[in-house]
């Protein structure tokens, strides 16, 4: 373990089984922190991560449970302070994506996604915050992204959330900021995850133009932003909004 030192924090990773989340959950692990793996659909990809990060030495804890639902929230973070004793730090990063044009994107497609992405981030952050007030310390990471910046044709409903989590991340940094509790949020660009790979490459290359750095990011770009943010070094810094896609929309 180099660099920062999270050991004797706790944290959270929703959607942890694959992809950015999967990653975060083991630079938090490598970093000393003990971690819980949260799931909603995909039970045995989250198992791996847990076992991966166990088998490394770390402490790792499989947390299911679709975070949309208020009864599947509330009982996640009560799982994580019943088998740790506590949590220290919360990322958001449950998210999905139903891309379609507004005029032929369904209702429930529109609700599907703010509610994962939105909603699943606000019942977390208010059931963690009870206990992060009481021990006056703690670190809310809310991952949003460039298109909740900017918009993206085809992904209003996704957009919406996105740009969602950034009003939700400000206001509730000024409202326990004197607590010493502090609530940023990420908006990464395109990442090579799955999402990423199922774009043609002809519309690969056209987004490539658009990037000064001219690559994609990683998930490890992320990762190392969030543990940045959730030490001591980050202290002072909350109700901000980090961009993480080489430049796009600098």
């Amino acid at each position: 373990m180099t660099g920062i030192d999270l050991r004797g924090k706790v944290a959270l990773v929703t959607g942890a089984s694959r992809g950015i989340g999967a990653v975060v959950a083991t630079r938090l692990a490598e970093a000393g922190a003990k971690v819980g793996v949260n799931y909603h659909a995909s039970p045995d990809a989250a198992k791996i991560v847990v076992d991966s990060i166990n088998k490394s030495g770390g402490e790792a804890f499989l947390c299911g449970g679709d975070v949309s639902q208020e009864e599947a929230a509330e009982s996640v973070i009560k799982k994580m302070i019943e088998h740790f004793g506590n949590i220290d730090i919360l990322i958001n990063n449950a998210g999905i994506n139903k891309d379609q044009l507004l005029i032929r994107m369904k209702p429930e497609d529109f609700d599907s996604v703010i509610n994962v992405n939105l909603r699943g981030a606000f019942l977390c952050t208010r059931y963690v915050m009870t206990h992060l007030i009481r021990q006056r310390s703690g670190r809310i990471i809310n991952m949003s992204s460039v298109v909740g910046l900017s918009g993206n044709p085809g992904q209003a409903n996704y957009a919406a959330a996105k740009a969602g989590l950034v009003g939700l991340t400000k206001a509730v940094a000024r409202e326990v900021a004197s607590r010493n509790v502090t609530v940023n949020a990420l908006a990464p660009g395109y990442i090579t995850t799955s999402m990423v790979e199922e774009i043609p490459e002809d519309k690969q290359a056209q987004i490539l133009a658009r990037i000064p750095m001219g690559r994609f990011g990683t998930p490890a770009d992320v990762a190392e932003a969030v543990i940045f943010l959730c030490s001591d070094g980050a202290s002072y810094i909350t109700g901000q909004v980090l961009t993480i896609d080489g430049g796009m929309i600098a």
